[in-house]
């Protein structure tokens, strides 16, 4: 997006095409020398069989200034961990497969669930929650990216534009967001962003009235983006989310613990393509439909924790707002992707945002219905007062693994 507009609450730091990667990987390779940085693949093993990680592995391979790599495997048996530990050799870096679901992991799950501090999901937030603590447990890197491992598009300009924000030691930004285009297959993509996010945050503003919080959240272009960087000094107090609201939930801790002038986003790529979710539109439970779910606790969780009070009649109010307001948004994409030569389905468009004004319906009844909830994962800090040797066990847990199945 080649301009410099700045919207008052947080840094946009822009891609203005005047920097070649080759100058932006010396100085990481600078930093480097005094600054470690890891990066955490939060992944399933069905993600190992697409076309898109076998590129991102090509493309990582090429980076030299990461001290670690932190593979996080999900849904994986014994002979699929032994196959992902034989995919991930062609990295350069040193690396180290979590396989999530091993007896080792297991049974430290289990210790967690008699302290009552389990994550009480399985998913992407406990999958990176355990990488952090991994990391945290390794007590030598100053930085650290997270990206998602279904980027068909990727290349290492991603990452290195995502990390030097907190990786430069001259600024003051101790989280950077990525934001980007979602464009692919000749269409405008990124639904839930466009389709529910954005006009939810303006409904959100006309019905509760004004919020900071609200607005910082409208600052970010592409607030549900999975690629974030962060300096390793803030992640001990890190409260996320188990279910799809990490995203939100990492940019709502952001808002909590830092100042402003702390945070960034950062153009990271001109074109961004990854797998689709399905609408889901009969199983609230999956794809989009539940993917919108979570996002809208999220956000509700996070307004309630600042003070907004929330009834069965804000709810309703706020569906009725925020419909209009989405079915206004659609007429500026579908001319802007008219303008553009891309394709938009009006038809389709409208029945996301028919599901998604149910669904901004259907947390708000299950935030009102259940406000003795405690739907974060616990902070690490916490668990390391609860189980001092807990971290110290992980690393362990983690090594004994890679060993036994090399």
């Amino acid at each position: 997006m080649s301009d410099f507009h700045q919207n008052g609450n947080i840094a946009t730091l822009h891609n203005l095409r005047t920097r070649s990667l080759q100058e932006l990987t010396y100085e990481l390779e600078t930093f480097a020398q005094t600054r470690k940085m890891t990066l955490i693949l939060p992944c399933l093993y069905s993600e190992l069989e697409t076309d898109a990680m076998p590129n991102i592995l090509a493309e990582l391979s090429k980076v030299s200034y990461l001290h670690r790599i932190i593979i996080g495997l999900d849904r994986a048996d014994e002979a699929q961990f032994r196959q992902a530990k034989k995919f991930f050799e062609g990295l350069n870096q040193n690396h180290i497969v979590i396989w999530n679901d091993s007896p080792r992991m297991l049974e430290l799950g289990a210790r967690l669930d008699a302290l009552g501090l389990a994550p009480s999901e399985p998913g992407k937030g406990k999958n990176v929650w355990t990488a952090l603590g991994y990391l945290m447990s390794c007590q030598d890197s100053s930085v650290m990216a997270l990206h998602d491992c279904d980027i068909v598009t990727y290349t290492n300009e991603l990452l290195a534009r995502l990390i030097y924000p907190v990786a430069n030691p001259h600024f003051p930004y101790q989280v950077a967001k990525g934001f980007y285009a979602r464009v692919g297959n000749n269409s405008m993509n990124g639904r839930v962003t466009r389709l529910l996010v954005s006009p939810l945050l303006i409904a959100l503003k006309k019905v509760v009235g004004d919020r900071d919080y609200i607005d910082y959240l409208r600052s970010f272009r592409y607030p549900l983006s999975g690629e974030f960087a962060m300096r390793t000094g803030i992640l001990p107090d890190l409260r996320i989310p188990s279910d799809w609201g990490l995203e939100i939930g990492v940019l709502s801790e952001a808002w909590r613990n830092l100042a402003p002038h702390s945070v960034c986003q950062v153009e990271i790529c001109d074109n961004y393509d990854h797998k689709h979710q399905d609408l889901s539109a009969e199983d609230a439970s999956a794809g989009l439909s539940r993917m919108s779910t979570d996002i809208c606790k999220a956000i509700f969780r996070k307004l309630a924790a600042d003070g907004t009070v929330f009834s069965n009649n804000i709810f309703r109010t706020l569906k009725a707002t925020y419909y209009r307001t989405a079915l206004d948004l659609l007429e500026a994409y579908h001319t802007d992707a008219v303008m553009n030569g891309l394709q938009l389905d009006r038809h389709k468009e409208e029945q996301a945002i028919e599901l998604f004004a149910e669904n901004i319906m259907r947390a708000g009844s299950h935030f009102l219905e259940n406000l003795s909830e405690t739907p974060f994962i616990p902070a690490w800090n916490r668990v390391h007062s609860a189980d001092p040797g807990f971290l110290a066990d992980l690393h362990a847990a983690a090594a004994a693994d890679e060993a036994e199945f090399s």
